[in-house]
Order: structure tokens, then C-alpha cells, then sequence
């Protein structure tokens, strides 16, 4: 091999070494390696990379039109060689200018042409990177869009959506829920790690409310398993998860599986499956709560389907969380999920702000999907006072009776004031923090979050109204039920 195939297997193996380096490295490299000013111009004329150089009086125009493929050019004592670079698609070619003061012999050429078609492979590259990254996020848009879907229980719309991409996927009556919990930093690579777990047998979605967090429907029992194998894999992750409910009931489903996140982070094994404790609905007359329920929610029977499941599911979503949380999660603003719940209060004549009547509510939905039924009608009451649920409630809060900082009075006079600490500290005489860290210490001697809204703050408020150590909520006579009606906070 002589020197100067040396010479040209080294630069030749420098230059496809660029390929990892992009548009800039190719362009320094070539500057360097023929001690020359290089600049790649736009179709535009536009420096992109390189050293602006002026094109005026050059064929620049003809070998930008395609006229020519390359043009060599002499004046102001300089040398300019001029080289087509074509574009992936259908984008308009940009332009190579290497200027230098020596002439262009056959290597320079060679450089010059060989870097010509380095940049066109980079660029490809680039383009086929930036296609594959808009089909992902398109895909990632598309799948919060079927979540989206049926947290409204619109399940046929989010069928219908899912099968161009995912055929079969929703084809099922039900499915778990589940929300895996990472880092921020983390969660992407969380969220492609579900995606090989599961291999396209479960929807997974970057949580639009919790930036850590990855929501995922779970309609095929061997993807189930997958997923829960992938905590002990990873560091660091949890993951929580619902009992199966039926697609419509999604919504309920993922407040069990926040519930389920909560416990995984204090579990050994870094995961939890929603267990229901003895549920107080199962300790009424089932006769009894599905007439009331039907009652409670009858003024909303009178609205279009799609109107009604759209308000149901916002309100479900709404008692469990925060409104920003439940929007995001939505795809809505947090002032439409006010509106929405604000419609239901007129609706039904209640008072949201109360957390009585958001415990009442919270009971009635979970009722919702019961057929109807011939049974007499029921009021609240008749539900509180089986023998079975005052047990419960009873044997419930006592827990509470063990510590001597009167967590169970602090208790009382908290959800009296609405989950307020500082008015449960007037109504008290001790400091908010005081209330507060009564609170926090309530939780695990009752099994169950109090300082966040859902369930467990729900069961803990009708195990008081079952005690009556707070009062029943009143129907709000603001409204008196009728739709539409003004409501008051």
C-alpha cells in the first residue's frame, strides 16, 4: 500500500467516524483537514454549519437548482469548490462551500465530495430520527387519547381508536389499572421498559397529572404478570395497582391503583394490589343503597348519555383527586372540572365543599352501575343505621382510642371543619401543625390516607356520620335539586 493510499484509508476512516458526530463535526473535520473555510448554506443561502462565507458572482444558484452537481470556482486569490447536497424527501438540497488558499487536487476533491455524501447520509439519519420521534410521540398522544376516552366511559370510542394501531387490545370486558412510579429523569425509559414488558398487550401512558408516574390498562393476564415481575428488575420503581373492573369503570379503577401506589412505597417488594378492606357498602342492605343511589343520581338520567357519563366521570375523578390532577389527567382545564362538578351539585341539591355530602356522593357512584330494581325508596339514614355498619364504624375509629393525644376528638372536629386545620384548631384551641400531625398519625392506625382526597378519606368520614359524631349532610337549599340552579361554596 503506498502512502498515499494510506493517507487516503486514514482520512477515509476519520470521515465515516462523522456519522456518530452529526452536521457540525463533518463540516469542523473537514475544515481542519484541508486547512480550509467551510460552510454548509441552506437552500436559502443560510449558514447552517461552518464559516459564512459570501456566494455572490459563484454557480452557487446552479448547483443549488441542480444544474450541476459541483462547481469549482477561482477569485480574490482563493479557491472554491462548490458540492450539491441532496436532502432526504422531499426538502430542498443545501449547499457545500470549501474555500482554501492551495488549488484542489484530487484528494481535496475527493475529501470535499466524499464529505458531500457523509452529510447526506447524516442528514437521513437525522430525518429518519426525527420521523421515528414524531411517531412516537403521535403514538403517545394516541394512547392518552384512548385513556382520556374511557375515564369518560366512552369505551366504544376508545375501541374503536385503539384497534387502527393496537387491533384487539381493548376487545375485553375488563381490566386492571395500574400506575408505576419512577423518577422524573426516569420515566421515559420507565415507560419503554412497560412497553417490552407487556409487548403491545397493555396500554401505557405517560401520566399527564404526575410526572414520575406511568398509567397503564391492563386487559391480558400474561402481560399482568410481566409487569408486576418489573419492580424487582428496577430500582427505585413502585408500582400499584386495582382490581379488574369493567373498561366503563376505568376511572375507578385508577383511583384504586393510586391508592395501591401509596402502600407499594412502604412495601418490601415495591408493589401493591388494591385490596378492598371490609367495604362499608357491603355492610348495607343492597336493596336499600341501590334505591337510594338510584334517587341520589336520578336528576342526572334526564340528561344526553354522553352529557351524563362525561359528568360522572369528571365527579368520580374529582372526589379522588384534586381538580389539577383530575384535569390533566382529563385533557381538560381545572376550570371545566369545576364546571362539571358545580353542574352535578346543582343537579342532585348538594354542597361539594361539604365533605359529608362528598362521602354521600362518593357512595352513590360507587353504586351507579346497579340495575334498577323494584325496591321502596331509601334515604340516607335507612343506610347508615344497619347493625353490621355501626360495628364497623364503631370498631373502625376506636382504633383511634389507644393514643392519648385524642387523635379520635382531632379527627372529629377536622372533618367537621371541612378538612380544615386552622378552624379545627379554633374550634380545638391548639395549634394548626398540633391538628395536622393528628392527622398524619390517624392514618396508619386506620389504615388509610386521610391528608389527600379518595376513598380512604370517604370511609373514614361515614364511619363519623355512622357514629354520628358528625352530623348527616343537608341537601343544599340553594339549589333545591333543580338543574342548573346557582351553587354556593
Amino acid at each position: 500500500m503506498t502512502a498515499r493510499d494510506e493517507g487516503g484509508t486514514r482520512w477515509a476512516q476519520e470521515l465515516l467516524a462523522l456519522l456518530r458526530q452529526g452536521v457540525d463535526g463533518a463540516v469542523n473535520w473537514l475544515a481542519r483537514t484541508l486547512d480550509a473555510e467551510v460552510c454548509l448554506h441552506d437552500d436559502t443561502g443560510t449558514p447552517v454549519a461552518g464559516h459564512p462565507r459570501p456566494l455572490e458572482g459563484t454557480p452557487a444558484a446552479d448547483v443549488l437548482a441542480g444544474r450541476i452537481a459541483a462547481a469549482s470556482w477561482e477569485g480574490d486569490g482563493r479557491y472554491l469548490r462548490l458540492v450539491r447536497v441532496v436532502r432526504p424527501g422531499p426538502a430542498h438540497p443545501w449547499l457545500l462551500a470549501v474555500a482554501r488558499t492551495a488549488p484542489f487536487d484530487a484528494r481535496a476533491s475527493d475529501v470535499v465530495a466524499h464529505t458531500a455524501a457523509v452529510l447526506e447520509a447524516v442528514l437521513r439519519a437525522r430525518e429518519a430520527d426525527a420521523t421515528e420521534r414524531r411517531l412516537r410521540r403521535a403514538a403517545a398522544d394516541l394512547r392518552l387519547a384512548i385513556l382520556q376516552l374511557l375515564m369518560v366511559e366512552d369505551t366504544v370510542a376508545a375501541r374503536r381508536v385503539a384497534s387502527g394501531l393496537w387491533p384487539g387490545l381493548l376487545d375485553v370486558d375488563t381490566a386492571r389499572v395500574y400506575i408505576a412510579e419512577s423518577t422524573v429523569e426516569d420515566r421515559d425509559q420507565l415507560a419503554e421498559d412497560i412497553l417490552a414488558a407487556t409487548r403491545d398487550a397493555a396500554l401505557v401512558v405517560r401520566c399527564p397529572a404526575m410526572d414520575p408516574q406511568v398509567i397503564v390498562v391492563v386487559p391480558d393476564e400474561t402481560a399482568d404478570a410481566r409487569l408486576r415481575a418489573l419492580p424487582p428488575l428496577r430500582p427505585g420503581t413502585y408500582l400499584g395497582g386495582s382490581v379488574p373492573h369493567d373498561l366503563a369503570r376505568t376511572a375507578t379503577a385508577y383511583g384504586q391503583a393510586a391508592s395501591a401506589l401509596a402502600v407499594a412505597r412502604f412495601h418490601p417488594e415495591r408493589t401493591a394490589i388494591y385490596t378492598e378492606r371490609t367495604n362499608p357498602r357491603r355492610l348495607m342492605d343492597p336493596h336499600d343503597l341501590n334505591a337510594w343511589a338510584l334517587d341520589l343520581l336520578s336528576p342526572l338520567d334526564r340528561l344526553p348519555h354522553h352529557v351524563r357519563a362525561e359528568l360522572i366521570a369528571t365527579t368520580r375523578l374529582g372526589l379522588e383527586f384534586t381538580a389539577v390532577r383530575a384535569a390533566r389527567i382529563l385533557g381538560v382545564s381545572r376550570n371545566t372540572v369545576r364546571a362539571r362538578m358545580e353542574r352535578v351539585e346543582s343537579l342532585i341539591g348538594t354542597d361539594l365543599s361539604d365533605l359529608t355530602a362528598r362521602a354521600a356522593l362518593h357512595l352513590a357512584l360507587a353504586q351507579r352501575d346497579s340495575p334498577a330494581e323494584d325496591a321502596p325508596p331509601a334515604t340516607l339514614d335507612d343506610l347508615l343505621t344497619a347493625p353490621a355498619l355501626r360495628t364497623w364504624a364503631h370498631t373502625l375509629l376506636a382504633r383511634l382510642d389507644a393514643d392519648p393525644r385524642d387523635l379520635r376528638g382531632t379527627l372529629r372536629a377536622w372533618i367537621a371543619a371541612q378538612g380544615n386545620a386552622e378552624r379545627a384548631a379554633d374550634a380545638l384551641g391548639i395549634h394548626p401543625q398540633t391538628v395536622r400531625d393528628h392527622v398524619r398519625s390517624a392514618e396508619p392506625v386506620l389504615e388509610r390516607q386521610l391528608l389527600a382526597p379518595g376513598g380512604d378519606l370517604y370511609e373514614v368520614v361515614l364511619a363519623h356520620l355512622v357514629t354520628g359524631d358528625v352530623g348527616r349532610p343537608a341537601p343544599d337549599p340553594a339549589n333545591g335539586g333543580e338543574p342548573d340552579g346557582p351553587v354556593h361554596r
